[in-house]
């Protein structure tokens, strides 16, 4: 089977895949020249087991992505033995620090048939189900010491570069923290508020206690190690004005 026909078919099956499953996916296809994209992917495969093995013999010619609107990521690829079929494994999502990762364990890839409907039931009722449950322990784990929100409660936590950062539970109080200026890291869903400009943080913090509290929803501003500090953000403390320079973190 030539090259552009093995292309069309993995790409084909992909869009029929992810077309089948829960919620709403997309799919992408990366081919032999995409090499930089094709190694970064390699390096992101959640899999110690046969795909992994697969990969040990057979490095990453080609691959279709498929995507979850929440950043979730699974990748198609051949599976370079005499038998149809694909091979279908999780991405892990690379936003999230290494320690994040530990003690979770990886949601293995599986093989699929050569019929893209039965394999969305098997994807779906195996792979999607462990991959989840993983994405959900990490996701977690890179909270580190945030404590997660409540619907009616939305917990800030100063960080040790001086951003403020928050996970919130409700869509309003997301919509409110956008709107000041918080920016969604899409992998782990925490919301951050640069330090750099101090006298602007602050002028945030007081602005958003009044619009949160409008909408029924409490806040609290704590340091990591669970010092709470007073219960709204409009009773912030002064902090000196003026830019500040970010400290450099390394992992």
């Amino acid at each position: 089977m030539d090259d552009h026909h093995t292309s069309e078919r993995l790409a084909s099956y992909a869009d029929v895949l992810a077309g089948e499953l829960p919620d709403s996916w997309t799919s992408s296809h990366l081919p032999a020249d995409a090499k930089d994209d094709l190694a970064e992917l390699a390096d992101r495969i959640w899999d110690l087991d046969l795909v992994a093995a697969s990969l040990a013999e057979h490095p990453l010619q080609q691959a279709a992505i498929l995507s979850r609107q929440d950043g979730a990521q699974l990748v198609l690829l051949d599976r370079n033995d005499e038998r149809d079929g694909f091979l279908i494994a999780a991405v892990a999502p690379h936003a999230l620090p290494d320690e994040a990762f530990r003690g979770v364990p990886e949601p293995n890839g599986i093989a699929l048939a050569d019929d893209p409907f039965l394999s969305a039931e098997q994807v779906t009722g195996d792979l999607l189900a462990r991959y989840d449950a993983a994405l959900a322990q990490v996701r977690h784990n890179a909270l580190g010491g945030i404590q997660p929100s409540q619907p009616d409660r939305v917990v800030l936590t100063w960080q040790p570069d001086g951003s403020i950062a928050t996970a919130p539970a409700d869509d309003r109080a997301s919509a409110v923290l956008m709107a000041h200026g918080f920016v969604q890291d899409p992998q782990s869903g925490i919301y951050r508020l640069g330090g750099d400009d101090t006298q602007a943080q602050a002028r945030v913090l007081c602005e958003i206690g009044p619009r949160l509290d409008a909408l029924g929803i409490g806040t609290a501003l704590q340091h990591p190690a669970g010092r709470t500090a007073p219960t709204t953000a409009a009773s912030v403390p002064h902090v000196p004005a003026g830019p500040r320079t970010p400290t450099t973190r390394s992992r």
